[in-house]
């Protein structure tokens, strides 16, 4: 039976309803009076990238990738895109394939959709390409990758501690490590597949940081953590951190440390329980 991923490891419903697109690495969420969409991990230019950095030449796949964020945008009808980091690949400027792959894009979104880019560490100068460039006409807002706060949601990357305004949201939704699982069939068989990792944040890596003090729940035992939830990659190429096999590194400075009574669900909603014994 399937469990709804909204639902903490506790089964208390979030307060703020983030809710997965079935099927998707994707997700949606009530900021104020707007809905957005969320992903995570887009890569622009990342079959460039792999011939630049590793000498393997794969076909791009950067139509599939537009057409299916084109689709998610056309189901969920968000007011805002939130792109939770590494919308593109290189570390420095967009150039190339890459820059042209970014170019189509936004020129294929709507001229009302508001987009909010968190800077991964991937992102380079995003900033200075999106304000130079005559192809997007969306209104386009790029914050740092610690984050802020979107009405009662708290948006990061990952790749560094998230703002205060972000911890202090009812739920923490971020990028970053690109959770997989590994699954083994009973001949031995296994393969690799996107996950969400959701659970609530753990006050220890977190409670110790200066720039944290004052924030009420990592002082008041009484007061519940917020949510946190990992979201997949949108990129299918890129791998990730197989988050079920042991000696495993995590990726962002706070986890896993940060994230207590994680679980893990595929793309398809299918719950498959704490992350660590799947």
């Amino acid at each position: 039976m399937r469990d709804d991923p909204r639902r903490t490891a506790a089964g208390s419903a979030s307060p703020t309803r983030v809710e997965p697109v079935p099927g998707e690495p994707a997700a949606t969420a009530a900021i104020g009076s707007e809905r957005a969409l969320l992903v995570a991990d887009y890569h622009a230019g990342y079959e460039s990238g792999l011939r630049y950095e590793r000498g393997v030449d794969v076909p791009s796949r950067a139509p599939d990738r537009r057409e299916r964020l084109a689709a998610l945008l056309e189901r969920t009808d968000p007011d805002r895109l939130v792109v939770l980091g590494d919308l593109m690949h290189s570390i420095g400027d967009p150039g190339g394939a890459e820059r042209g792959e970014l170019e189509v894009l936004f020129e294929s979104f709507a001229s009302d959709l508001a987009v909010t880019v968190v800077k991964g560490n991937h992102d380079g100068r995003i900033e200075t390409w999106l304000a130079e460039s005559d192809a997007v006409e969306a209104t386009v807002d790029v914050v740092p990758g610690g984050g802020v706060a979107l009405g009662d949601v708290g948006v990061c990357h990952g790749h560094t501690w998230p703002s205060r305004a972000a911890l202090e949201s009812d739920v923490l939704c971020l990028g970053h490590e690109h959770p997989c699982v590994r699954l083994e069939d009973a001949v031995g068989g296994s393969r690799v597949e996107r996950a969400w990792l959701r659970g609530r944040l753990d006050p220890a890596p977190f409670r110790d940081r200066p720039e944290y003090e004052g924030v009420s729940w990592l002082e008041r035992a009484d007061e519940s953590p917020p949510a946190a939830i990992v979201v997949p990659a949108f990129n299918d190429l890129v791998g990730g951190t197989w988050i079920n096999v042991s000696g495993q590194s995590f990726l962002s400075p706070f986890l896993p440390s940060g994230v207590a009574d994680g679980e893990a669900y595929l793309l398809d909603g299918t719950r498959l329980g704490p992350y660590e014994f799947v």
